[in-house]
């Protein structure tokens, strides 16, 4: 499995910007994704190396169309942190 297909894309929120000082970046990733294959795709794309792995599985909200209900679908956030002696990713320092 490629990383890309692996990582889906980057978090943007005001928390997540708050942990970029502190090399640390949020992901939204694959649902079937372990913490060790996101550690490995995101070394790979970014060239980085990393020190943790939180992971979210964040469940799908109810939504009502009229007489017509059901839910949004289920997604999974990565928490990733990078080791001290690791460079930062440059496409969040650009961001911040």
């Amino acid at each position: 499995m490629l990383p890309q297909d692996i990582i889906l894309k980057p978090v943007l929120t005001e928390k997540g910007y708050d942990g970029i000082a502190d090399k640390r970046y949020t992901f939204k990733v694959l649902k079937s994704a372990n913490k060790t294959q996101i550690k490995i795709a995101v070394e790979q794309m970014f060239g980085v190396q990393v020190e943790s792995v939180n992971t979210v599985t964040c469940p799908g909200k109810l939504k009502r169309m009229g007489r017509n209900e059901g839910y949004t679908p289920t997604t999974k956030k990565a928490i990733v942190t990078l080791k001290d002696s690791s460079k930062p990713i440059e496409h969040f320092n650009q961001l911040s």
